[in-house]
């Protein structure tokens, strides 16, 4: 059997235009664009472990996009002061940035209910629940529309309950912090007032500095690692553990709306589930972190001991004064306490009543 060659071209030019189209129909509908660069900064020093976990979430985002999205994230300062991340982002002056929903307490003192206080008894992981499926989530959104501030907003990473304080000698009861000259922020600034003392609210990057040259008496900031990093241990040697001052913290990621707005679907959800990824990854990190930088610390001479009750106790009484105060001042803030109990009231229950005692196994382990 023969054919003309015009009629064999036709026959191939055909097939392939065929072949092409069902690979085409068969290939997923990906985005092509360029890459969206954005440039991050956090409330951070570079050298701090909350640095890093900012740049953890943007490697996440950066290896997941495969190109289409690149986020730089650089240290506190290097455009404009910590506490002004949320108008930088929101301007447009920074694409996004990473920090915590209390430094931006200034603006309403609602914000600061994302992390200061006992949170009706929560730990940091439910008040993150709370956020995510109890109705959180909108009410911040709702708060940011309040000041007029256009940013998306995501809230990870539960952090460990923080100290009361670093001190140059260890604090037995009350009366020891009349007057002290202390370093603190968000509502916690209120808590420690009530308590008696002289708060200075100061960054991060500037509480040691600040201790040294004897502008502040004693200071709280977060973790073991972020206070060794930060030179803690070299300008006191008595650190008291446990505090409801800032029992419930968590970070928060900021994108500027338009340019978040402006992102493909796909590159959205990449980073909604970085977020989540990195909320997982930093409580993993911080157990091993933080539990290397407390024996080191121990082992360079830091003496650590527990806040007395009595005080933690003050602590309760105090705050329920400072949320009576702000909450007839505030209706955005009545609004978000009444939410947060309603959940905790519930959340609570079932996590007392469900949750062993770890403790007492650790005790039968180690304390023998």
């Amino acid at each position: 059997m023969t054919q003309k060659p015009s009629a064999r071209r036709r026959f191939i030019k055909t097939a392939a235009a065929t072949t092409a189209g069902g690979a085409a129909l068969a290939a997923p509908m990906i985005s092509t664009a360029q890459t969206v660069s954005m440039r991050f900064q956090s409330t951070w020093p570079a050298k701090d472990i909350f640095h890093e976990y900012a740049q953890d979430f943007a490697k996440k985002v950066n290896d997941m996009a495969g190109g289409r999205l690149k986020i730089e994230v650089l240290p506190s300062g290097s455009v404009v002061p910590a506490f002004q991340l949320l108008e930088a982002v929101n301007k447009g002056t920074l694409d996004g940035g990473h920090g915590v929903v209390a430094y931006h307490y200034g603006k309403n003192s609602a914000l600061a209910l994302w992390g200061s206080g006992p949170g009706f008894g929560m730990d940091p992981n439910m008040l993150l629940a709370w956020h995510n499926y109890g109705g959180g989530e909108d009410l911040l959104e709702e708060i940011y529309k309040s000041i007029s501030m256009d940013v998306v907003s995501f809230l990870y990473g539960p952090m460990p309950t923080q100290p009361y304080g670093w001190f140059k000698k260890p604090v037995a009861n009350l009366e020891q912090m009349k007057g002290v000259k202390f370093r603190t922020v968000g509502l916690a600034v209120d808590l420690y007032t009530e308590q008696g003392a002289a708060v200075n609210p100061l960054p991060g990057a500037e509480i040691v500095p600040a201790l040294d040259r004897g502008l502040i008496d004693a200071a709280e900031f977060n973790n073991a690692t972020s206070d060794r990093i930060l030179g803690f241990p070299d300008v006191a040697k008595n650190c008291m553990l446990q505090s409801f001052h800032q029992s419930t913290e968590q970070f928060e990621i900021l994108f500027n709306k338009a340019k978040y707005n402006a992102l493909p679907a796909e590159l959205k959800k990449i980073i909604d589930y970085a977020v989540q990824a990195s909320s997982a990854d930093m409580s993993w990190k911080a157990i091993d972190r933080n539990s290397k930088d407390y024996a080191e610390m121990k082992k360079a001479g830091v003496s650590f001991y527990k806040t007395p009750d009595a005080i933690l106790r003050n602590q309760l009484d105090s705050w329920d004064k400072v949320i009576a105060r702000k909450s007839a001042e505030n209706p955005l803030f009545k609004k978000v306490l009444d939410s947060q109990r309603a959940f905790a009231l519930r959340a609570g229950q079932w996590q007392n009543d469900y949750l062993v005692d770890f403790k007492m196994a650790w005790n039968h382990y180690f304390r023998k």
